[in-house]
Parts: structure tokens; C-alpha cells; sequence
């Protein structure tokens, strides 16, 4: 299987410049100081309901994810991330322990003046927290639970139109809105010194924006809030639109189908003016992630690359047990998820990867990218009636690429140029 998609290569006035990603502005230390606090008291919280293993599962998952070449890969991971994942293990085994041992293992992320790095590192962790734990976190109102906003170099937007004239004063008509994926945020469109986000500002004019949610609420919930906050982003834009495209990383694009699907349902009127979405290594068809859960755990089990996620058979999200076929509405989980169509009114464009290096051997038919299988990333399922009918033209298929390695691979970087240019 080719590296390269089947569309003409970019030409070279188009070449992807390297575009470093935004970084956050310093908060105020008075707002830094109160939002210590309710992390602090939402840690407490936590504590007496945390499950031990929660972080060794993800940190496995990555740990094996960015070791792909052999089956067997590492079980940690080193490093800043590994001072995030083990400042959360410390965490999870004081469920029920004293309070005062647990603010202890909080204060390396909870510090009252935090650089850019201790940052970067309670936003993963709360990240990871949400992925897992985020449909409890919301439902116990806990103040560890993420909100769903839009960001701007690393601030949330506030979506009215004075508001937003200042806080995007370069804002161009195209917007672009990145959604990423589980257990992860929106500063980790970051990656080895991309972010798509930013190369297409430079590279195509696009003003972009970022979704930051809670990725353990159900799909069909988040879908909801979404269709309601891309309604007053688009409304509250500070200029005259001229083209709308969505990038979705993973469950991003659920959530993103999801919302476009309630939000046409609703008669609302933003879907008819997004015109491209497109969706890297997205699970339309479900992704073995939750299935875990019912019945293969011993299959997964025997394979290195994917025992990690034998452990969700014991703790899973809303949102990962919506993985388990792709669901995007609110519907019995007993019962088989209804198709929901591409949006009719946008281009779509699909784009999957696999970890070995030709599409047909072992490791990529077991493996896919290492979360999501190739036909579920491209929306094909043995069932034709539940096919989704990509446009072959608009799809790419790589070889030797990781579910996260789509976030910052050139080739994927000049793919999405040249769709969205």
C-alpha cells in the first residue's frame, strides 16, 4: 500500500510551511488560584470513586501506540508524560485514603504559578479523567469535569460578537474547527511541533478554532451542545463567512456527525454551511477500543500491542461504550445503532492509517492504526446497507502511521492542504 494518496500531488506554491502552534497566554493569578481550588476539591472528590488502573490503561494505550514497529512494545511511558501518568497513578491508589496525601500527589500539577509545561500536563491528565470517567465527573458535578468550549490559543471563546471581534482580530471568512479525539484536548493538535490547525491558518487563510469537551459524555450528548455552540459561533463570527470546514480527529468525528445530524433534524440552519469535514482515523463503524467489554477480552489479551484495552471489560465510559459500533444517537445500548448518513450538504473526506507496512498483512488486518480498523476509518462495513459511501476520490489510506502519528505526519499535513486549500 502506497504512502501517498491517489490525488495529484500539491503543487509547489502550496508547500505546507512549518507553523509552530499557539501558546497559551499566562492566566491572571487570581483566576489560576480559584481554578487550583475547585481542582483541588474536585480531586477529593474523586478520589473516593477512582478506580485503580485507570491511568495504567492509558498510559499502555499510548505507551503502545507510540511504539509501533514491534507487537510487544513498552508498558510506561518516559519523560514529561510519564510525570502526568504518574501523578495520576498516585491519585488512583488513594481512592478512599486521606485527603491531605492526596492534595500532596496533586500539588506538582495544581502549583499556584504554573509554566507552560505543568500546563500542558494537568490538561492531559484531566484529559485522560474525562475520556474515562467524564460521563460520572459530569453527572456528580464535579468540578473536574470538562466544560465544552471553543478555544483560541489556549483561551475559551466567548461566543458573541464583540467578544469575539477581540479575541480573533485577524479572523478571516474561513473557519476551521479541529475536535479531537478521546482522552485527549485541544492543545494536543500539537504534536512534534505541528498542528494542522495552524499550518492551514498560514498556509490557506483559515481562522481556526478548537473544541475542547468532555470525551466520556455519551456521543449523542456532546453532538447536542455542539450543534448549539456552532450555531452561535457561526452567528456570532466576526466576518462575512465564506467557507466552514470541520477536521475531526478519532471521536471527534462522531461527535461532529452526531451534532450535524440532530442539528438537521432540528431544522437548524449552520449545517448547510459547513462545506468540508474531514475525519482522521475516525471509528464510523465502531473500534475493538470497548468492545472489550462483551467478550473478546481474551483475544485482545494475547495480542502485546492491544492488551491494554482488555482492561476497559471493568471501566468504561458512555462515550467509549458508544465506540463500540460508532454510535451517534440516543438509543437503548441493547439495541443496534441506527445508520446515520454522511451529511449531505458537505464535502467528506476520510482518512485511515495502518501500522504495518502493507495494508494486507497481519499487523495491519489485527491492528488497523492500533485503535481503529482500516474499514471502520473508511467507513465500510461487510453489511452494505451500513456502508457509508465515502467518495473514493476523497479518501487516503497510509501505510506505516499510527492513530496519533495522523496528528503531525507531513503527508497527511499536504493531504489536508490540498483538499482544503
Amino acid at each position: 500500500m502506497s504512502r501517498k494518496s491517489n490525488l495529484p500531488p500539491v503543487p509547489p506554491e502550496q508547500s505546507l510551511p512549518s507553523v509552530p502552534a499557539p501558546q497559551a497566554a499566562p492566566e491572571p493569578p487570581a483566576r489560576v488560584h480559584a481554578r487550583h481550588l475547585r481542582d483541588l476539591q474536585g480531586g477529593t472528590r474523586l478520589a473516593t470513586d477512582a478506580t485503580l488502573g485507570l491511568v495504567a490503561l492509558v498510559e499502555a494505550m499510548h505507551a503502545r501506540i507510540a511504539s509501533p514497529p514491534g507487537l510487544r512494545g513498552p508498558a510506561s511511558t518516559s519523560g514529561i508524560t510519564g510525570l502526568v501518568y504518574k501523578t495520576v497513578r498516585g491519585v488512583t491508589r488513594l481512592a478512599g485514603g486521606s485527603v491531605q496525601a492526596l492534595l500532596a500527589a496533586l500539588t506538582p500539577l495544581m502549583a499556584a504559578d504554573p509554566g507552560q509545561a505543568p500546563a500542558r500536563e494537568r490538561q492531559a491528565v484531566l484529559a485522560a479523567l474525562n475520556g474515562v470517567l467524564g460521563d460520572h465527573l459530569a453527572a456528580t458535578h464535579n468540578p473536574l469535569a470538562t466544560p465544552m468550549t471553543f478555544q483560541h490559543q489556549g483561551k475559551p471563546l466567548v461566543l458573541q460578537p464583540d467578544a469575539l471581534r477581540a479575541a480573533l482580530p485577524a479572523a478571516t471568512g474561513r473557519v476551521l474547527v479541529l475536535m479531537h479525539g478521546l482522552c485527549m484536548n485541544h492543545l494536543q493538535w500539537q504534536r512534534d511541533g505541528h498542528d494542522h490547525g495552524a499550518a492551514l491558518a498560514a498556509a490557506a487563510s483559515y481562522t481556526p478554532v478548537y473544541l475542547h469537551y468532555n470525551s466520556g459524555r455519551p456521543i449523542h450528548a456532546n453532538g447536542a451542545e455542539l450543534a448549539g455552540l456552532m450555531a452561535q459561533l457561526l452567528a456570532a463570527w466576526p466576518q462575512a463567512v465564506t467557507r466552514v470546514a470541520m477536521l475531526c480527529h478519532s471521536m471527534g468525528g462522531l461527535v461532529a456527525r452526531s451534532a450535524l445530524h440532530q442539528a438537521r433534524s432540528e431544522s437548524q440552519s449552520w449545517p448547510a454551511q459547513v462545506d468540508d469535514i474531514v475525519f482522521l482515523g475516525t471509528p464510523h463503524q465502531g473500534a475493538p477500543l470497548e468492545r472489550v467489554g462483551h467478550g473478546v477480552d481474551l483475544l485482545l489479551g494475547a495480542l502485546p500491542y492491544a492488551a491494554p484495552l482488555a482492561r476497559l471489560g471493568k471501566l468504561r465510559s458512555a462515550g467509549i461504550t458508544d465506540l463500540r459500533f460508532g454510535r451517534l444517537l440516543d438509543e437503548p445500548l441493547s439495541s443496534r445503532p441506527r445508520v446515520v448518513p454522511l451529511p449531505v450538504d458537505s464535502r467528506c473526506y476520510a482518512i485511515a492509517a495502518v501500522t504495518g507496512a502493507e495494508e494486507t498483512d497481519l499487523k495491519s488486518r489485527a491492528l488497523g492504526d492500533g485503535l481503529v480498523p482500516l474499514a471502520s476509518a473508511l467507513g465500510l462495513h461487510r453489511d452494505n446497507s451500513r456502508t457509508l459511501g465515502f467518495d473514493p476520490a476523497r479518501t487516503a489510506r497510509f501505510a506505516d502511521m499510527n492513530h496519533l502519528q495522523l496528528l503531525n505526519r507531513p503527508e497527511v499535513a499536504e493531504l489536508l492542504l490540498h483538499w482544503l486549500a
